[in-house]
């Protein structure tokens, strides 16, 4: 699946964040989005998935636009895994994965027996099928990331977005969460803070500063020793390790 941002735009009273930020994100291509904290980078990924509408420029899913497309269509499409994670109600792990199912249902239809093993499955991809009775508000910010991607998964999106999916996670499962996504097939949008993993994992990184777009490439073509000072005042040694990218900090 396809997406294209045309010239997005987006301001918060007089204070616009995001400016005319053009950007196409082709079919299974894994995308990072990049760039200093308040830089808008949450803010253009919200415009993708729809909880914000851009004041100026159009989202194409599929050369279809956004504004066109009911909820449950670009539910059906794309899968979201947000920042926040808190829920009003206390909902057990199962019912929290089962919701990704919802865009796929009608009006009072139940949940199958291949709804629930599809839940399952993906549960025990992100580690916690144990967990599967538990309540959901109970378990840690770790925890509740990993059941929102397999929520994410069960959606069984063409196109995964994804802001800072590694936020409170430790590193075994920051790098379990960004394998089992990459090893998706589907097209992935995620913001990422941390520079060795966007190498790593992305095919393309896109730069966000000041709301606009900076720059994009691939993460050689990126990530330069010159980018990271000017974007982010760091000092660093760039090292090519076995055809990767590792950003070593001064």
């Amino acid at each position: 699946m396809e997406i294209q941002a045309q010239s997005i735009s987006f301001a918060a009273g007089e204070k616009r964040i995001i400016d005319s930020i053009s950007l196409n994100l082709k079919n299974n291509e894994f995308v990072g989005i990049i760039g200093p904290n308040g830089s808008g980078k949450s803010t253009f990924l919200k415009c993708l998935y729809r909880v914000l509408k851009p004041q100026l420029g159009t989202v194409l899913i599929d050369n279809k636009p956004l504004e066109k497309m009911s909820y449950k269509e670009s539910a059906r499409k794309t899968a979201v895994v947000a920042q926040q994670n808190n829920s009003a109600f206390d909902f057990r792990v199962l019912d929290m994965v089962l919701m990704g199912r919802a865009p796929f249902k009608g009006l009072m239809e139940s949940y199958t027996d291949t709804d629930i093993t599809l839940v399952t499955h993906n549960l025990e991809i992100v580690g916690m099928k144990e967990f599967v009775h538990e309540n959901f508000s109970v378990l840690s910010g770790g925890e509740q990331q990993r059941v929102i991607l397999a929520r994410a998964l069960t959606q069984t999106p063409q196109c995964l977005l994804l802001d800072e999916p590694t936020n409170h996670l430790d590193i075994k499962y920051q790098l379990q969460l960004l394998d089992i996504v990459k090893g998706q097939s589907c097209t992935v949008c995620a913001v990422l803070h941390d520079l060795n993993l966007a190498c790593k994992y992305c095919d393309k990184i896109a730069v966000i500063k000041d709301g606009k777009l900076f720059t994009y490439g691939t993460p050689k073509e990126v990530i330069t020793e010159k980018f990271i000072k000017e974007v982010y005042e760091v000092d660093s040694n760039i090292v090519d390790f076995n055809g990767r990218l590792v950003v070593i900090y001064n």
